[in-house]
Order: C-alpha cells, then structure tokens, then sequence
C-alpha cells in the first residue's frame, strides 16, 4: 500500500480538498479521490473530512492507498496489422479506436490484448500485468507505428532511447487553418491542465516539449503537416498545434467549438514513421506505417 503525506502552502488555501489531491498526486482520478474521501480514507490534521472541505495552510493531508487488484488481461484473437517482427520486438500499426493497453473500462479489446494472442508468453514484463511489451503508447484516436517489445532487454534498450530522445517519430496531421510558414519549431512546456485532469496543456511549471512541422500542402481551410517529435510528452502534438491556434481536425478535446465538417473519428493524427537503434543488431532501423484509408480519402475530398 502507497501512504501519502501532504503539508497544505498558502497556494492552495481555499481550494476543495479533492481538486488539492488531483493536483498534487497527477495518477489520481477526482472520482476516486472523492470516493477516499467519503470512506474515511483522507484524514485532514488526523480526522476524516468532507468532500466539500476547503483547505486551509499548514494542515496536513494524509491517506493510503488500498493496494490494487488488477484483473486478468486475457489474450484475444484480433487481427494486427505488423509491419515488422523480429525475435525481440515487433512494429504494430495501430488503427484508430483502439486503446493499447487495459485500463478501467477498457479490459478487452486492446493492442495488448491482440499482442498477447500473438506472441504468447514472449512479451517483456518491465510494466506490469497490465502492459506487457509496451514501452510506449499513442492516443486511441491516433493511428500508426508502435514498438513492442517481447523481452526485458529490448524494453530497457527502446526504453534509453526513448529517455534520451533518440528515437525518430514522424506524424501526419491535418489541422485547421492555414500556417503562414511552411516549417517551424514549437518549444513549449507541457503540463497536467489545472482543471481538467485528463487534459494537457502548455504551462511554465510543465515538462520541456519541443515539436518540429513542415507544411506538405496548403488547403483553402486546412493545412496538411509533418511533425517530428523531439520529446514524447502525453498530447504533445495536438497541444502544441492548438497552443498557437491551429488544432488538429477534428480534435475533440483540444479544438473545443471547432466546427468539423467531415464524419470523423477523433482528430486526424497518424505515427507514420518510427526509426530506433536495434537492441541485438545495433543498426538503424526505420519502419513505416502507410497513412490509413480515411486519411487518404480526407486528403482527397480537401483537394
């Protein structure tokens, strides 16, 4: 069990003691704080509080966390689309609607799930039951190219990788308007949103997150783009586009009274390119995903 103890600044006197522990404990939902909070298990200076109580400075937060009791991750006969495969790793192309790995509400159906059937017991375990094989993730919304891997050593070795910002990851996207440079560079922290947990956006005290793009061909209304990542923070590309005002066609959460005139399903943001250094071999390796068919029949509707 996790026991976490907090001595409340003046920031947050006033503030309601479950939006106080959402932004100080980030892997945390408001619901299932609240939900501690009414069983008793948040004591404010040694007492069981309200889920209305407002915080004053200097008391002190403290509860447990129960230990978790994950459910059985099942392997599922879903059809991948692999684009490469080896005795330490596999490329997926991931569709659209698909989420990679379980989580509540999310227990079948997943990439991990399908890799599971797959590969077997050949999966590395560095992440837990709840992820095998994977060391990184996209969006479910987000269509393209992700790294398996099926044993600790590849893990760790993609994993440095990743730590080091080594690994090459190309994007498509559309996003609205049109960019008045045909390339440029986005250098804006990222950060957990203050009011919204499940949002991300640019903010002083957020992490260092650094997007390339070049423009591959102006629309009336849209423009088409290549991004490359620098770093891999959650959301990075469909905040840093929004965060200067071109957010990705049909964005649900980060283009808010955009109107979409096309049937789609989330935004339009495909990993087409992943490019990484072999654990075994020690040589470059770059897989390509091919831009998946609504993509393709969007671009030719905009020309």
């Amino acid at each position: 069990m996790d026991y976490f103890c907090f001595q409340m600044t003046e920031e947050y006197e006033g503030e309601r003691i479950d939006k106080c522990m959402a932004m100080l404990v980030d892997s945390l939902s408001r619901s299932y704080i609240q939900k501690l909070i009414r069983d008793g298990q948040v004591l404010v200076n040694g007492s069981p509080v309200k889920v209305s109580y407002q915080v004053q400075a200097d008391d002190e937060v403290a509860f447990t966390l129960p230990p978790s009791q994950e459910p059985d991750i099942l392997p599922e006969n879903i059809p991948l689309d692999i684009l490469y495969e080896d005795g330490d790793l596999l490329v997926v192309n991931k569709p659209k609607g698909m989420v990679v790995h379980p989580a509540a509400g999310h227990y079948s159906g997943t990439l991990v799930n399908g890799v599971m059937y797959h590969c077997g017991k050949e999966l590395s375990g560095i992440n837990g039951v709840m992820r095998p094989g994977i060391v990184h993730r996209i969006d479910r919304d987000t269509t393209g190219s992700l790294i398996i891997c099926k044993n600790d050593k590849a893990h760790n070795h993609i994993a440095a990788q990743l730590k080091e910002h080594s690994i090459t990851r190309r994007y498509r996207a559309i996003c609205y308007g049109v960019l008045r440079e045909e390339e440029g560079t986005i250098d804006r922290p990222i950060g957990r949103h203050p009011s919204d947990r499940k949002k991300m956006t640019v903010r002083a005290d957020g992490k260092r997150a650094v997007t390339h793009y070049r423009v591959l061909q102006h629309f009336r209304e849209y423009t088409y783009i290549e991004c490359e990542l620098e770093t891999g923070r959650t959301h990075q590309i469909r905040v840093h586009m929004a965060s200067i005002g071109h957010p990705l066609l049909g964005d649900e959460v980060y283009a808010p009274g955009r109107k979409c005139p096309f049937s789609l399903q989330g935004q339009t943001l495909h990993a087409m390119t992943i490019g990484f250094i072999h654990p075994s071999t020690g040589a470059y390796l770059e897989v390509e995903a091919p831009l998946p068919e609504y993509f393709t029949h969007l671009l030719s509707i905009l020309q």
